[in-house]
């Protein structure tokens, strides 16, 4: 497959998946929403490949949503469309028949950082920032970022890190359980390179079987949970505190909320 914003190499029985909009911080627009779907549907039905590695091109792994794609007034994202292809990708993408790792330099934020949060394994770059920071534009996390941030450090502690959206350091995101791995700067992808080496001498069969029975026990909640952030980030997206932030953001100033 041809993709414009992805790029997808194979060798042997591994991948490895790369955000390809550098000049854009790896920003998600429709066409990567787009492609990313196609992609993760198509891995969906390999066969050969047990070990994907997800990494970004450039100076970050990705700063999450287009914000700028957001305030286009001749062709804005549409919020409902945008939904729709998250779900798609959010359902493959936890349903993948092979290990995943999510290689992380620079920056991984909003949407971007539910993408990594996703993978099966996490290694961060120790100079890296991670941020559920939805919160600082009036959204909701997407990308079943309510999800993954559940499933790695439960109900409560989640509640209240999306609340607060603060920019992590890795090692602070390692502490609380949000990555796996930290390494030294400069070596994030050598040690994806180790993992998966790691993984293929290992009995990855067996391995990726486990991952298939618990993934089929959660799915439901995962489907549920994809369909009420789709509403509540439509909601989200009409209300004037995201038209603050966003504008904020672009301005680079501190936004006014006023809780409408």
């Amino acid at each position: 497959m041809e993709f414009s914003t992805i790029t997808l190499e194979k060798l042997e029985r591994r991948a490895t998946l790369t955000l390809n909009r550098p000049q854009a911080m790896n920003a998600m627009d429709g066409v990567m929403m787009r492609e990313l779907a196609e992609c993760f549907e198509a891995l969906q039905q390999e066969q050969d490949i047990q070990v994907l590695v997800i990494r970004g091109e450039g100076k970050v792994f990705s700063a999450g949503g287009d914000i700028k794609a957001m305030l286009d007034k001749d062709n804005p994202l549409d919020i409902d469309e945008a939904m729709t292809y998250l779900t798609r990708i959010v359902k493959a993408y936890y349903q993948l028949p092979m290990i995943v790792i999510a290689a992380v330099h620079g920056a991984s934020a909003g949407l971007g950082f539910s993408l990594t949060l996703g993978a099966d394994i996490v290694v961060a770059c120790e100079n890296s920032k991670l941020a559920m920071n939805f919160i600082g534009i009036g959204l909701i996390p997407d990308g079943g970022g309510h999800f993954f941030m559940k499933e790695r450090v439960g109900t409560v502690k989640a509640k209240q890190m999306i609340w607060e959206g603060k920019v992590l350091t890795a090692k602070e995101a390692l502490d609380v359980g949000l990555i796996d791995y930290m390494a030294s700067d400069g070596t994030v992808f050598a040690m994806a390179d180790q993992l998966v080496g790691k993984m293929l001498a290992s009995p990855i069969a067996a391995m990726i079987t486990t991952k298939k029975i618990l993934h089929a026990q959660n799915l439901t909640q995962l489907e549920s949970i994809l369909a009420l952030e789709a509403e509540g980030q439509s909601a989200m997206r009409k209300t004037t505190d995201h038209l603050e932030g966003i504008h904020a953001f672009v301005e680079k100033r501190t936004p006014a909320f006023i809780g409408k």
